[in-house]
This record gives structure tokens, C-alpha cells and sequence, in this order.
């Protein structure tokens, strides 16, 4: 592997512009239509790639304090489902964001997170990747983190957000992990985690409680096809037309993601995943979190702190929503707006890596 890099001034920041290529590939290049890059005062931010198990480049972004001696701490994001990205440019108003941010300017420790194919500057298509293969990029984009000069391997955290909070401990392969923040997370099946989040759907979408049990009978009809016995969406709605009004959008897609990606992740055994972890945990949940549920969170809790005793933790985050929007209700959560970020979510999250550390 060969690291290229270099150091532009942009906007009267210095900013350290690096990436991990193969020989004689060139850097990824920064989509057109991009905004500024992350800039943070005495942190180098260096734009990196990696290439995935498909060729793709996908853009990965690591910061480090400037000039800091020795091997640093560091924190790996794995992230939420959707397409969005996890760039935190100056100005943003994204909570999750605001949280890298934070993380990003913590004294002594370096950060890394991986944008999805076709997100950002990241070659591919997010709408057309499946699960195995965004799992494969994490692994590839922790390995190039474990493989940086200025990271020390044995003390790096795991900062899983929404999806990421669950298969979190998947990522590493049996490497040395320090320690894991999970905001939102998932520890059951995706077909119980689909249950409950249509439940909770159906109720805040306005349905009186006299109807949810009659509509939650076509929502397990649907899921178990879809989901235990694998069935494509279109071919259910073929066989049991009424079942289509609880299915939003191309039946060949979810929440902008491949059918493909659903199923494997009803494959996944997270249970047992998060059953082989010792190390300390923070597991975060928005009170009005109408997304993930708060049991899944505790039943993490209650599996890690039965291999290591007292190492995790469960806290319930006042008046946030899924990861970190600071909402009124449960209702607003649903339909919005946000209020202004919550600062003391993210002093939180850096109060535990220092102290963890």
C-alpha cells in the first residue's frame, strides 16, 4: 500500500489531504458539487480512501490532533442505515454530526469514519449495495485505521449509530477494541425490530388503537414472508394484493436500500455477537426514540455486564429522538421539527471516551 498526501490551504485553514491507494491509483477525487471540508483548529483532517471488495473507492475521513506525540486513542464510526453521510463540514446542523465534530476536536485522540458507496465522494451506489458488502468496507476501513502510523491498535473505540449499534462488534474480526458507544442500537431480530418499529409507526401515523392489532396481523403476514421465508416484496403483493398499503415506495427497495440488504441482516445473530464482548459500553437511547427500541439497548447492556460486571452502561437521553435530534415528543420525532442540538449529549459521549481511555 502507498500513502500520498498533501497539505492545501482551504478557506485560511491548513488541511491535511491524504489517501490510502493501491500503486499507481489516483487520489479519490472530491465530487463537484461538494461543500467545504471539515476543518477544526489544531486537528489535521485528512481525506482518505479506501478500495472495497467491488473496486470501489470509498472516501474515509480521519482526524488526528496536530503534531501530537506517540500513538493516539481513536475512535471508529460505524454508521446508520440510510444513505446519508457522515461528513461534518463547518455550519452543519446534523446532530449526529455535531457529535463527530465534538469527538473530533477531543485532546490526544484521532477519528474515523467511512462514507457508504455513492455517498459523498465514495465511488458505487448506495441505493444498489447490500449489506455484506457495506460490512466488508467497515472491516476494510478499520483495518486501514489499525494500519495508521499515529493510532495505537489496542486502544480503539467503537462509535455505533442506529444500525451501526448493532452489528458493531462485527466489525473488528477478533481485533482488540477498547470500548463501544452505541446510540440507538439493535440486539434482536430484524423481523422483531420490524414489528415493533410498524407498531410504533402505524400508532403515530394516526391509527386509533382499535385498529392496530387488525393492521399488525398483515404487517407479520408481510414480514414473515419477506423477511423468514425471503420472499420478494413484489411476489407477496402479488399474492396478497392488500398487504401493498403497508409498504412505502419501489418494492424492490426499503428505506433506500436493496431487499437483499434486509434479509441479511434478519441473518444476523447479534446476540451472539455482543455475547463475545468485555470490554466497557455505553449504550445511548433517545426518550423518544420511535425508530429502535429501548429494550434492545438494556438487553446489551444486560449481555456485556454479564461477561464483564459493572463494564456497561444504559442511559436514556431526555427529549432526543433517534440519534441525537433534540425533539419535543415522540410525535415530533415522527413528523418534526427538531429543536436546537442538545451540547450536552455530545460532552457526554467525550466525558466516556476520556474516561475510558
Amino acid at each position: 500500500m502507498q500513502r500520498t498526501s498533501m497539505r492545501v490551504c482551504v478557506g485560511g485553514t491548513l488541511l491535511a489531504l491524504s489517501a490510502i491507494a493501491r500503486a499507481g491509483d489516483a487520489e479519490l477525487a472530491r465530487r463537484a458539487d461538494a461543500g467545504p471540508r471539515e476543518s477544526y483548529p489544531g486537528v489535521d483532517v485528512e481525506y482518505r480512501a479506501i478500495t472495497d471488495g467491488a473496486g470501489r473507492r470509498l472516501r474515509f475521513i480521519v482526524t488526528h490532533p496536530h503534531g501530537a506525540p506517540g500513538r493516539l486513542p481513536a475512535v471508529f464510526v460505524a454508521g446508520w442505515l440510510s444513505c446519508d453521510t457522515v461528513e461534518a463540514p463547518p455550519g452543519t446542523r446534523g446532530a449526529a454530526q455535531r457529535v463527530f465534530q465534538a469527538i473530533a476536536q477531543m485532546p490526544g485522540t484521532a477519528t474515523a469514519r467511512l462514507e457508504k458507496a455513492g455517498v459523498g465522494d465514495s465511488q458505487g451506489d448506495c441505493a444498489r449495495t447490500d449489506f455484506v458488502a457495506e460490512l466488508d468496507g467497515y472491516r476494510r476501513a478499520f483495518q486501514a485505521l489499525r494500519s495508521t502510523a499515529f493510532v495505537n491498535t489496542d486502544r480503539i473505540f467503537i462509535f455505533g449509530l442506529s444500525n451501526g449499534g448493532g452489528f458493531a462488534p462485527l466489525v473488528p474480526e477478533g481485533a482488540p477494541v477498547r470500548g463501544y458507544v452505541v446510540v440507538g442500537g439493535w440486539i434482536k431480530t430484524w423481523f422483531e425490530h420490524m414489528l415493533e418499529i410498524e407498531r410504533r409507526r402505524l400508532a403515530l401515523a394516526g391509527h386509533p388503537p382499535s385498529e392496530l392489532n387488525a393492521l399488525m396481523k398483515d404487517v407479520e403476514a408481510l414480514y414473515s414472508q419477506y423477511l423468514l421465508e425471503g420472499k420478494a416484496p413484489a411476489d407477496i403483493f402479488a399474492r396478497a394484493p392488500q398487504l401493498r398499503s403497508l409498504w412505502d415506495g419501489d418494492p424492490t427497495q426499503q428505506y433506500g436500500r436493496p431487499i437483499s440488504y434486509y434479509q441479511q441482516l434478519q441473518q444476523l445473530d447479534l446476540m451472539q455477537a455482543w455475547s463475545q464482548v468485555g470490554v466497557p459500553l455505553l449504550a445511548l437511547h433517545g426518550e423518544f426514540d420511535w425508530i429502535m427500541s429501548r429494550q434492545d439497548l438494556e438487553i446489551m447492556v444486560a449481555v456485556v455486564n454479564h461477561n464483564a460486571p459493572g463494564s456497561a452502561e444504559f442511559v436514556a437521553l431526555p427529549s432526543a429522538g433517534h440519534t441525537f435530534e433534540h425533539v419535543a415528543s415522540q410525535q415530533a420525532a415522527f413528523t418534526g421539527p427538531s429543536l436546537e442540538f442538545d451540547e450536552s449529549i455530545s460532552r457526554r459521549i467525550v466525558s466516556w471516551i476520556a474516561q475510558h481511555q
